[in-house]
């Protein structure tokens, strides 16, 4: 289906707008705040959520199932716009978005004018569904209730009966404030505010791949596996994969040439709604940094683990959490801030992000954990898969997700080499882990 209207279309299209009035728009959560900042003509801050169904999709019941279920989430049928001081999202009442075949290198830059101006893309192949989703509309598990919440409605279309419940909304309820909240604000409220490293780290070297490639690593395995061997660690399986993936960067720059060692610490996001009571779609995440430093000596996997398992039990909890907040909200806050144009805050963003954020970490790990789905809808589901998206620099990120006893793993990097996923996936293996492989690189 093309995305395309024909003129008569086009001139409703225009007599609708001009009835809409006030116009419905949302203000930017204050993590979304940063993301249209960092877009450039060879990234966007594009994340992809996909469902593996037992059956072929029929694209033409998709299509039907989208233009339901979307109207059930207001703040993912929007524009993005820009204002004198700050950007917001602007009801998009325009056709669309339209289901489209998928394509070999997804997660591509997503300009804010394409596509009817919607800041995600629905594609489908075979037996799967993928949603992706600019990160200004939200995280990773607000996308998640969209992509289940249309795969409900795809099933129901085809005459199976599916249930509310789990990340799968009802679409004959109206969304809730709170499902609408910018729920940073309303917990930023520590009386100080913990300091941040600031230090450079471990960066991967490796071959720019060509624009508009995406390279892509997926493991499959049981979660079973893969948590009876955590535990022999006396890990979780976020800790243990965390330590995993900063075993194969330690590797990765040992065999590097460099001049000195830096530190190796990987940026790992955490859904706030664990510690916070929250119903929002939008973003509400925030960010900690296991790491390990090989200028204090080598470590074994052993000591990895501990050092990733202490580092988890002291930071990730409501206290820390809450003051690092507080600390993103205050600089929203300051009221001089606030009337900066738009632009010179642009720039300062963008620069502090190049210069400082992004030297933070050496790779990217996010676990979404295991999904719930409505108990007659997992007759119908293989797997999830969760992808990051194209990273803002050269380096690799991975994204965990598990259904029933599947767990992937999947890699996604803008560079030709994939040591750190080799090295990654022979420590799971050498552990005792069947990992089955699949990608979209050419060997």
């Amino acid at each position: 289906m093309k995305n395309l209207y024909s003129r008569n279309q086009a001139k409703k299209f225009k007599n609708n707008r001009e009835k809409q009035d006030p116009k419905i728009w949302y203000k930017l959560d204050l993590s979304a705040i940063v993301y249209p900042t960092l877009q450039r003509r060879d990234f966007s801050s594009v994340y992809r959520l996909s469902v593996v169904l037992k059956d072929p999709v029929k694209p033409d019941i998709l299509q039907h199932a989208v233009d339901i279920a979307l109207k059930r989430f207001p703040t993912y049928k929007t524009a993005i716009r820009k204002g004198l001081f700050w950007r917001y999202l602007e009801l998009n009442d325009r056709p669309g978005p339209f289901v489209q075949k998928d394509i070999r290198n997804f997660c591509m830059p997503m300009p804010f004018k394409a596509g009817n101006r919607y800041l995600l893309r629905i594609y489908y192949h075979d037996c799967r569904i993928s949603l992706e989703a600019h990160h200004c509309l939200g995280d990773g598990t607000g996308g998640m209730y969209v992509l289940q919440t249309i795969t409900a409605v795809y099933l129901r279309l085809l005459g199976h009966p599916i249930s509310d419940g789990g990340f799968v909304k009802d679409i004959n309820e109206a969304p809730t404030p709170g499902e609408l909240e910018d729920a940073y604000m309303r917990y930023a409220n520590a009386k100080v505010c913990p300091s941040r490293p600031g230090e450079k780290t471990y960066r991967v070297r490796g071959t720019r791949a060509p624009f508009y490639t995406f390279n892509v690593i997926d493991g499959i395995m049981s979660v079973k596996e893969v948590m009876n061997v955590a535990s022999k660690y006396q890990a979780t399986i976020t800790e243990y994969l965390n330590s995993v993936l900063l075993y194969a960067l330690l590797q990765k720059q040992q065999h590097d040439w460099h001049i000195k060692l830096r530190p190796v610490k990987i940026a790992m996001p955490v859904n706030l709604r664990r510690f916070f009571p929250s119903e929002t779609l939008r973003n509400f995440i925030t960010m900690v940094y296991p790491g390990i430093d090989p200028r204090l000596g080598e470590y074994t996997f052993e000591e990895i683990v501990k050092q990733v398992h202490n580092y988890m039990r002291y930071y990730i909890n409501e206290k820390f959490l809450k003051g690092d907040i507080t600390t993103n909200a205050n600089t929203q806050r300051n009221p001089l801030i606030r009337i900066v144009p738009l632009f010179v805050k642009d720039f300062v963003v963008r620069m502090f992000y190049t210069k400082v954020q992004d030297k933070n970490s050496s790779a990217g790990l996010t676990n979404m954990g295991a999904l719930k789905v409505p108990d007659n809808m997992k007759p119908h589901i293989e797997r999830f898969d969760i992808y990051m998206g194209q990273p803002f620099s050269s380096r690799t990120n991975c994204a965990i997700v598990s259904f029933e006893d599947i767990l992937t793993i999947n890699f996604a990097s803008s560079i030709v080499e994939s040591d750190v996923e080799r090295l990654f996936f022979q420590k799971l293996v050498a552990d005792g882990i069947h990992v089955k492989i699949e990608s979209n690189r050419n060997y």
